[in-house]
């Protein structure tokens, strides 16, 4: 594979999440692929991207496109055909709605790590839920989101193997595009944390982007009944929503750098994850600080959470349920060290090892295959 001409794809690069991170791997895997995207922001780049050489689309000189990308939902699939990658042998896409159906050559092989099937086509309401947009808008989204379930459907066929990134996205892979995926879970990338040994500070923490349906609300709420300090990092849509909810006791600091997010989740009492994600890194990130984190029970923390070790679950999303967890956490002994531990089983040698077990694997699948 070492003289292989690879390619990695992204759905757009114009955020900082667990998504952009795991692009950020494959490119120290395969620093001399170049990353085709539709979209990107060159200021809300990783740091690890912003000398990579990135391709974008025509999309990207759509006036204001950065700001209101979202709106343009109708144009990705167009904006991904249009991504001609038929010279490359192997095409990485890494992807959570478009980036699976770019065009590859009849001999290359398509590897798709999937972040989970297209939420907005697959789960239209729970997506749109919050989002404040006129209600034409919002007719013709739902209009649209339908054929873009059979149009995401065909393109996960046509990749040679679609990797899961967790128990919850595999299960959804097989209802949705009835396939069966292994699993590879992200990389928590562990060097950019330490145990902090003096005692957490009395504050709750969440580091996430602020749109609805990651439920931080529940969290804003929570806090501001309980009279408990939250600190939240972060930016999105839903923020001003949020503010208007939070009491006294909640604070809103914006994006910060990941040295500065490094040490809230160190000095945090826990981190709150209130949403049902996919995967969810965050969680991980804070407990290779030594911190646990209180999560819903659902989604990816299923696969990442160990309750008593590195964390506890509250079962309802309701403000209720959250406020009883919280206070249960305290009554609590953490070991910052057991926790720091779980947290290095999903370390980026790890991912990098059983990704490219996979890849081998498709690859000799489909030679077997060309050779009939």
């Amino acid at each position: 594979m070492s003289q292989a001409r690879v390619a990695i794809v992204h759905d757009y690069l114009n955020q900082m999440g667990g998504a952009e991170r795991v692009v950020g791997v494959l490119h120290r895997m395969f620093p001399e692929a170049p990353i085709y995207t539709t979209i990107a922001d060159r200021n809300k780049l990783l740091p690890e991207l912003r000398e990579a050489a990135i391709h974008t689309t025509w999309m990207q000189r759509i006036p204001r496109i950065k700001r209101f990308f979202k709106l343009f939902f109708w144009l990705y699939p167009f904006a991904v055909r249009s991504i001609d990658l038929r010279e490359y042998d192997i095409v990485i896409s890494s992807s959570s709605a478009y980036a699976k159906g770019v065009r590859i050559s009849r001999d290359g092989v398509h590897i798709c790590y999937c972040h989970a099937p297209m939420r907005f086509a697959w789960d239209f309401e729970g997506y749109m839920e919050q989002v404040s947009l006129p209600k034409l808008i919002k007719t013709f989204a739902k209009a649209i989101a339908m054929p873009l379930r059979a149009w995401d459907k065909a393109n996960s066929k046509k990749a040679d193997r679609v990797i899961a990134n967790s128990t919850v996205v595999k299960q959804r892979i097989k209802q949705y595009y009835g396939l069966d995926a292994p699993v590879v879970y992200p990389p928590v990338e562990l060097k950019r944390f330490a145990v902090c040994e003096e005692h957490p500070e009395p504050y709750y923490l969440i580091v996430s982007r602020l749109v609805s349906y990651k439920r931080i609300d529940l969290a804003v709420e929570a806090c501001t009944r309980l009279n408990k300090r939250l600190v939240i990092v972060g930016d999105g849509d839903d923020r001003a929503r949020l503010e208007r909810l939070a009491g006294p006791t909640v604070e809103f600091r914006g994006r910060r750098s990941d040295e500065e997010v490094a040490s809230c989740m160190g000095r945090c009492q826990a981190l709150l994850f209130p949403g049902l994600e996919d995967f969810g890194i965050t969680p991980l990130e804070a407990n290779a600080c030594g911190r646990p984190v209180i999560a819903f029970r659902g989604g990816g923390a299923l696969d990442t959470i160990v309750s008593g070790l590195n964390g506890l679950f509250f079962n309802e999303q309701t403000v209720e349920s959250l406020a009883e967890a919280i206070e249960e956490g305290e009554r609590w002994t953490w070991e910052p060290q057991a926790i720091r531990k779980h947290a290095e089983k999903f370390n980026e040698r790890i991912f990098a090892e059983r990704l490219l077990d996979c890849i081998h694997f498709t690859i000799k699948e489909k030679e077997l295959e060309m050779e009939k």
